[in-house]
């Protein structure tokens, strides 16, 4: 097919993409007008470009953005005369300047993760945002290249802050995460910030529901060595995931590849260090300085 990811969402939800909108859903329009003048179902064309009839129809109300790759193979399936290639680099250049406003996180996942019923997370890089201090969260974006305004950290930092609201809900969603040992022991920030965090994740685990595992270094096996991800179960639909690296984010909503990462997460939990063991090696960490 290509080489076209038919498991992603490529950018933001229209209804979040900040005066973009209008944008998102005149390419909507076009593809659309094209796939019914060329005498093509929805599920057709999803066939045809591997996506499914639900991804074509958001993809045509505005909803979702199209992808670079998927309007370069709907362009030559419906005859539409190079336009929607032609309209390719626009749509690259809107999910930049996103990109650029919200680098850590999607909005689209954002909005998800604020409601959702649950969250669990697996992190080999970094402190998961949710469970991060301030200063944390600062020393991260302070040590971004290229450099960073000040004012445009305190901007980051804030909203980082703010998803943490959802840890305050009640009734409180089922959260959990398996975090790598590498991370509690990359003291970011100096040892000052490192040891705030660690004692904040201890402090963390004492809400009642949440669920905190590490994946120890000297660990055999690892069934996430494919990289970070987080599952989202919203209200009333299937459970979601998110992937990001280098910034880079990506919404997957297929079910059989939502369904892989739910199981693979359940192989993380198994084979990470239970909670009390894994509080335990925290505390070790913050008493080996």
């Amino acid at each position: 097919m290509g080489g076209v990811e038919r498991t992603v969402f490529d950018g933001e939800t229209a209804e979040n993409s900040d005066g973009v909108a209008e944008f998102y859903s005149a390419v909507g329009k076009m593809i659309k007008y094209f796939r019914e003048r060329a005498g093509i179902t929805q599920r057709e064309l999803g066939r045809l470009t591997g996506y499914s009839e639900d991804q074509i129809g958001a993809m045509e109300r505005g909803v979702r953005t199209a992808r670079i790759e998927f309007l370069e193979m709907a362009d030559d399936l419906l005859n539409a005369g190079g336009l929607l290639r032609l309209i390719a680099d626009d749509v690259m250049k809107a999910k930049v300047r996103m990109s650029e406003r919200h680098p850590a996180f999607s909005k689209a996942f954002t909005s998800e993760e604020a409601k959702a019923l649950e969250v669990h997370e697996y992190s080999m890089f970094a402190i998961p945002g949710l469970l991060q201090t301030a200063s944390h969260a600062r020393a991260l974006y302070e040590m971004r290249r290229p450099w960073l305004s000040t004012e445009q950290i305190d901007k980051w930092v804030a909203a980082r802050l703010g998803r943490q609201e959802i840890l305050a809900k009640w009734p409180m969603p089922s959260m959990s995460w398996v975090v790598d040992e590498s991370v509690l022991r990359r003291p970011l920030g100096g040892w000052d910030t490192h040891q705030e965090q660690l004692r904040h994740l201890l402090k963390v685990a004492e809400i009642r529901g949440l669920e905190l595992q590490i994946m120890p270094l000297a660990k055999e096996q690892n069934a996430g060595m494919g990289g970070p991800f987080t599952l989202l179960t919203p209200p009333g639909r299937p459970q979601i995931a998110y992937v990001e690296i280098q910034h880079v984010n990506r919404l997957i909503t297929d079910p059989e590849e939502v369904r892989k990462m739910a199981a693979r997460y359940g192989t993380l939990r198994a084979q990470a260090l239970d909670m009390g063991e894994s509080l335990a090696l925290i505390e070790l960490i913050l008493g080996e300085r």
